[in-house]
């Protein structure tokens, strides 16, 4: 969890041109030694994590368009992040938990069957569905984030409606094969977006 607003990763564009990553506050400092105010009118900064453009107002000196951003109240500031946990004496070690699994007859005779028999087979299967639940939320995260900056950035670039079907269809090879003529910054970007936007599973099978 990030301390700070100015701490989270972020990437500027002016129009379609890439010119600045890194840390808000790395970003805003380029912006604020290298380019003038008229040259804002284009300027667009996102959040590498949503995807979503940050408004950020550049009025003043440096040090005040970081006070500004540093006030802002969000979900980025933990308040309890120092806190630590209570521990009790004679508390139990974390363990084998038994329980009762009703199963049919044929799906016992499968489990036996099985290498190490039916609890680790089953300890097995639990892991793998987890597993694969975590990578189909990772998908599924960078999906939107990826989404929120081509709606941005990308809406008017031909086969757009294209491409997102495809992300959303988890067609990989479609994807990108939709956006690879695209203006090459926000190509690039949109790649590094997408990077965990199809799971190893769905790879398999495009």
């Amino acid at each position: 969890m990030q301390d700070s607003p100015v701490e989270i990763n972020c990437t500027a564009f002016v129009g379609r041109k890439h010119v600045a990553s890194g840390t808000l506050r790395d970003v805003v400092k380029v912006i604020k030694e290298n380019w003038e105010k008229s040259e804002f009118v284009d300027l667009l900064i996102f959040d590498d994590s949503t995807g979503k453009p940050i408004d950020i107002d550049f009025r003043g000196s440096l040090e005040d368009v970081l006070d500004r951003l540093n006030g802002k109240p969000g979900p980025i500031t933990d308040t309890k992040e120092n806190e630590q946990p209570v521990r009790r004496a004679g508390r139990p070690k974390l363990g084998v938990v038994s329980g009762e699994v009703t199963l049919l007859p044929r799906q016992w005779d499968w489990l036996k069957a099985q290498p190490g028999g039916a609890s680790v087979t089953l300890r097995k299967l639990i892991d793998e569905a987890r597993r694969s639940g975590e990578n189909g939320n990772k998908a599924r995260a960078a999906q939107e984030v990826t989404y929120h900056f081509m709606t941005a950035m990308a809406g008017d670039f031909p086969q757009y409606e294209e491409a997102l079907r495809a992300l959303y269809a988890a067609d990989e090879n479609r994807f990108y094969e939709s956006i690879n003529h695209w203006t090459p910054d926000i190509r690039d970007y949109i790649k590094s977006l997408a990077s965990n936007a199809f799971t190893q599973e769905e790879r398999k099978t495009t």
